[in-house]
């Protein structure tokens, strides 16, 4: 399919049902109180309103919530066992900071992973999905050459994979790839937070999409290790430049 066939408003129609957010297969009603304030804090940290090392107040968000600091606190674990939150004994909470060991380690596992996802689409075919991933790739070039693009950028490329992952067809696959995901976006937002570094990320996109189409699963699957490598690379050089940057990173 050319992608000047694909209607301008399909990928818009699949990225709704990607919600950026913690519990993202879940509705508000079926959540308990303390999930849907680590779903609202959650909601802040991925979209920068809250940086690397802030303090995260307990009674502040108690007062907020209107709730007693046993739903903040249960909320504050749910975020540190995704990787959001760090707790400090006897000094409470702090957004969790950014460092190039876990960087790497992160998006090791994650390569791995999607590299799974690439396989199985490959091997049980979805007619759907090339159509999709056009009109996709077509809009992160859009987004690559916005000089403010970037994290609109990162956003899509999150939402491109957790779509691949839903027609995978495993749901424990989806949802640690959807876990993964969220706490690599950060780094993410780094490593294509340049034009350049987007025009080539697009590229890769194309390129693997290209070999998709060509049923070449081999050469999709290291274009999109390299994707992800490259970005990891960049990440990690922004946060060795950042200044204060220590040992953690």
């Amino acid at each position: 399919m050319n992608p000047a066939d694909i209607p301008a408003d399909q990928f818009a129609a699949w990225e709704g049902a990607v919600a950026f957010r913690l519990f993202a297969d879940q509705t508000d009603p079926t959540l308990t109180v303390p999930e849907q304030i680590a779903g609202r804090l959650g909601d802040r940290i991925l979209a920068g309103q809250m940086a690397p090392g802030e303090r995260i107040g307990e009674q502040e968000l108690a007062d907020e919530f209107a709730v007693s600091r046993g739903p903040v606190r249960e909320a504050l674990r749910i975020l540190e066992r995704e990787g959001l939150v760090t707790i400090l004994a006897r000094r409470g909470a702090i957004v969790t900071e950014l460092s190039t060991a876990e960087l790497q380690e992160l998006m090791e596992i994650r390569a791995g992973l999607f590299e799974l996802v690439v396989r199985k689409l490959a091997a049980s075919g979805h007619p759907e999905l090339l159509p999709l991933l056009r009109a996709g790739t077509q809009r992160l070039q859009s987004l690559a050459a916005l000089p403010d693009g970037g994290d609109a950028y990162a956003e899509t490329t999150y939402r491109l994979l957790i779509l691949c992952a839903r027609m995978a067809g495993n749901r424990r696959l989806q949802r640690m790839l959807t876990g993964l995901s969220l706490q690599t976006l950060r780094y993410s937002k780094l490593g294509l937070a340049s034009v350049e570094r987007r025009l080539r990320s697009a590229r890769l996109w194309q390129e693997a999409t290209d070999a998709m189409a060509a049923g070449d699963t081999e050469r999709m699957v290291a274009l999109t290790r390299q994707r992800i490598e490259e970005s990891a690379e960049e990440a990690v050089r922004v946060l060795q430049q950042a200044p204060g940057d220590g040992a953690s990173a």
